[in-house]
C-alpha cells in the first residue's frame, strides 16, 4: 500500500493492486456496514478476538470505548462497504498502560493487497501519538497471511499458547502472541520522512 506520505485520517490510499481505498476512524454510522462485513467473515477469522463483534449488540458496546477512549478503529472503506478494520486496545490496568493490543481484519476478497499491513501502519501511527510502546497481536498458527504481514511489518514472535482457542466445533488450535516495539516503527516513520504526518492524528 502507498502512503503517499501521509498517514494523517481521513485519507485515500492505494493498495497493492493499483486501486484505491478510504482509512478512516470507524463511527456510530457505520454500524450497519460494519455488521456487513463482520458477519461475513468465517468462524476462523474471529477465534482470537475477545468479543463477538458479529453481535449488534457488542458493536454498541465498542463504539461506546471508541467514544471513551478505551479503543480506537480504522475501517477500510469503499463506495459505502467496509473491506476490513484494525483496532487498538488500550489496558486499563497501571503495569501495562504502555501495551496496546492490535487487531486486524481484513475480507477474503481484499487479502494479498497490502491492505491489512497499510491498516497497521495507520494504527502504529496513532500508537505513536498516545504514549504506547509496545504492541501485542494474537492469531493462530494456521494464519500464515496474518503470519507473514506482521512479521514483514516487524513483529516478533513471543509466545505460542497450544491448545489456547476453540472454535464452534469444539476443534482447539494453537495461538501465537506477536510483540512489536513502538518505537522501533518511529525509526521506520523518521526513516520516511513521515514523523510530521503522522503527529497529531
Amino acid at each position: 500500500m502507498n502512503t503517499n506520505g501521509s498517514l494523517a485520517l481521513p485519507r485515500t490510499a492505494k493498495l497493492d493492486d493499483g486501486s484505491e481505498i478510504t482509512l478512516r476512524r470507524l463511527g456510530r454510522d457505520d454500524v450497519a456496514e460494519f455488521l456487513a462485513f463482520t458477519q461475513s467473515l468465517p468462524d476462523h477469522d474471529l477465534l482470537f478476538l475477545r468479543t463477538d463483534i458479529t453481535d449488534a449488540g457488542v458493536v454498541a458496546d465498542w463504539l461506546d470505548n471508541i467514544e471513551a477512549g478505551r479503543i480506537l478503529t480504522i475501517v477500510a472503506e469503499r463506495d459505502g462497504r467496509i473491506y476490513g478494520y484494525a483496532s487498538l486496545h488500550f489496558s486499563n490496568t497501571p503495569w501495562s498502560k504502555h501495551v496496546g493490543e492490535l487487531r486486524v481484519l481484513i475480507s477474503g476478497e481484499m487479502r494479498g493487497k497490502g491492505l491489512g499491513r497499510g491498516l497497521t501502519e495507520a494504527i502504529f501511527a496513532q500508537a505513536l501519538d498516545r504514549g504506547i510502546e509496545k504492541m501485542v497481536a494474537q492469531m493462530t498458527i494456521d494464519q500464515k497471511g496474518a503470519i507473514s504481514t506482521f512479521e514483514q511489518l516487524g513483529f516478533k514472535a513471543e509466545a505460542l499458547l497450544r491448545d489456547h482457542v476453540k472454535d464452534r466445533t469444539g476443534q482447539t488450535h494453537d495461538l501465537l502472541v506477536y510483540s512489536h516495539d513502538v518505537a522501533g516503527f518511529q525509526s521506520q516513520l523518521d526513516a520516511y520522512g513521515m514523523t510530521e504526518a503522522a503527529s497529531g492524528l
